[in-house]
């Protein structure tokens, strides 16, 4: 099935020339398989190959990665400063890309507090990203790019070891979203994490069965080194 995030992206490709439509899809389809450097990467590719709609989704990459490995070095300015730039970058994209780039702006202030370990205002910045994305989604617009505030959600919530609101935010993304493999992989981990060994042999199930890219993947690795070490008894193994 074809994820609503790739369509909405093969729709923006179609505006770029065949030469960096085709990085832009390459790019998403990198991303959809936990590959983010890789993904930014195809993204400020097809940026200098003349699509200069993918600087956005290459600048919240950035900003994300870099938001996330901050959190090892306790959110320091220093280990902020890259995300801190990368939000300079995003103030200066031209007005068509305003309505997501304000969403990619919100869930990387988020993702900066949750390096902080500031929970409460790390909830308040991703609350208000995820309305501001569900209702450009009502009105068929598209929310932030390759990851969207919904799914960043659960990613924060997981990060600062907030395990039921992490599945709450999951499932409200598979709600609304559907089924992604972010989504489905962030599930089966808040269920581990949980001692919910029956929901995350599922989640983790899903992954595997749906997966046709590489079994090196560290996300799939994750998955089968789980479902091989654990008693899943109502659960198909490969």
């Amino acid at each position: 099935m074809l994820s609503i995030a790739l369509a909405l992206v093969l729709a923006q490709a179609a505006v770029c020339t065949s030469k960096s439509g085709a990085l832009v899809a390459s790019a998403q389809s990198r991303a959809d398989a936990f590959n983010l450097v890789a993904a930014a990467d195809a993204f400020e590719s097809a940026v200098a190959a003349g699509c200069p709609q993918a600087r956005l989704p290459a600048l919240y990459l950035r900003g994300w990665m870099a938001a996330r490995n901050a959190y090892r070095f306790g959110g320091s300015p220093e280990s902020l400063a890259p995300v801190r730039k990368v939000l300079e970058d995003l103030d200066a994209l031209p007005p068509d890309a305003a309505g997501e780039a304000e969403i990619a702006r919100f869930v990387l202030r988020a993702a900066m507090a949750a390096a902080q370990s500031e929970r409460d205002e790390m909830s308040l910045l991703i609350e208000h990203a995820i309305n501001l994305e569900a209702r450009r989604r009502a009105a068929s617009l598209p929310g932030a790019p390759v990851i969207t505030a919904h799914e960043a959600a659960g990613d924060l919530w997981l990060q600062v070891y907030r395990y039921e609101d992490a599945r709450r935010a999951y499932t409200r993304a598979a709600e609304r979203l559907g089924p992604t493999r972010r989504v489905t992989l962030g599930l089966a981990r808040a269920a581990v994490r949980m001692s919910d060994t029956a929901t995350a042999c599922v989640q983790y199930q899903t992954l595997v069965d749906g997966w046709r890219i590489g079994d090196d993947v560290p996300e799939i690795v994750e998955a089968r080194v789980f479902l091989g070490q654990t008693h899943c008894p109502t659960v198909r193994r490969n």
